[in-house]
């Protein structure tokens, strides 16, 4: 379908919104899951609630204006957001990386765009994308956990996302492992404050100030805001080993998690994105899979396999797009 062809009467676009802790990406789909248009800017975390809704959908405005589309070619919209999700409400319950808390967001873009409006955490939207679309289609059961300024987790179970009564789930990175470090909440101990990017940042950042990480250092300094994903794969490829040691002891907590999940759900493929796995994705992915089979029962060791995410930031806003479409047509046969 080309993207000026407004003329159409049957044209519909199905628009997926993943918006994360730095960036917000709107796409638009046809229903041949062909992309008509996108649009992508960055999140800024020191504005509000309010001000952050409004830049959400002045991003949908400007995606239909590049697009020349218009409001009336809207079939639906999927928004995946950080943080546990009021399903039924359609509203940001919290989210601890923007300072989001109870933030009405379905209704406020069903006014704007006059149009279905399906809310689900992002972690769960690009699972699900995973899942249609990537490295994980045709699973039976899929989970995905996607460390980054958190540790979030998603699953797809026989073709459903797996959510709570009207609440979202699979809060993986806030399970407790066994330290007690502090993390990005007020539970110690937990998946993400052993194993969130800024947690390793933390740590890498003592390391180069106690000259343990001279590379990360002289190229970086010690600025947690700066010790990125790609400054971290730098830093391991140009022998900073107790850099590297971090990263591998992430991934081995991670490792842990995966076990337990796999005790829990038996889940055939796990799957594993996000910044710092695309950036040390065979150290990352190897880690995690060595652990997580060394700690499962032996009748588990051989039923499911750890693997990369395929779709990169693209799996939020597809895995939204789809479940909104896949939700809105249900509701429309019930009607």
């Amino acid at each position: 379908m080309a993207a000026n062809d407004s003329t159409d009467a049957d044209k519909k676009v199905w628009i997926g919104f993943d918006l994360g802790g730095t960036k917000m990406l709107a796409i638009a789909y046809d229903e041949d899951w062909k992309e008509v248009g996108r649009r992508r800017r960055k999140t800024k975390g020191s504005e509000g609630s309010e001000s952050g809704i409004q830049r959400i959908a002045s991003t949908i405005s400007r995606l239909l204006d590049e697009s020349k589309l218009s409001v009336k070619d809207i079939a639906g919209i999927g928004i995946g957001c950080p943080g546990p999700i009021d399903l039924e409400k359609g509203e940001v319950l919290m989210t601890p990386n923007l300072g989001w808390d109870n933030v009405k967001v379905s209704s406020h873009l069903k006014k704007e765009f006059d149009c279905p409006v399906v809310v689900m955490n992002d972690v769960d939207a690009g699972v699900y994308g995973e899942y249609q679309f990537g490295a994980a289609k045709k699973a039976r059961c899929v989970v995905g956990i996607f460390p980054g300024t958190g540790v979030g987790g998603g699953c797809v179970y026989e073709g459903k996302v797996l959510q709570g009564a009207g609440i979202s789930c699979m809060e993986i990175g806030h399970t407790r492992i066994s330290s007690s470090r502090g993390g990005g909440s007020a539970f110690a101990g937990t998946v993400e404050s052993d194993a969130s990017r800024l947690t390793i940042a933390a740590e890498a950042a003592k390391a180069a100030q106690r000259g343990e990480a001279p590379y990360l250092y002289e190229k970086t300094g010690t600025d947690i805001a700066e010790i990125r994903s790609g400054a971290l794969a730098d830093s391991i490829k140009n022998g900073d080993k107790v850099v590297k040691r971090l990263v591998e002891e992430a991934a081995e907590t991670i490792g842990i998690a995966v076990a337990n999940i796999v005790h829990i759900l038996a889940p055939d493929k796990i799957v594993l994105g996000g910044g710092m796995v695309e950036a040390m994705e065979d150290l990352f992915i190897g880690t995690v899979k060595k652990v997580a089979k060394q700690n499962v029962m032996s009748v588990y060791k051989d039923r499911f396999d750890v693997v990369a995410a395929k779709l990169g930031d693209d799996a939020g806003a597809i895995g939204a797009a789809a479940w909104a479409r896949d939700q809105t047509e249900k509701t429309s046969d019930k009607a």
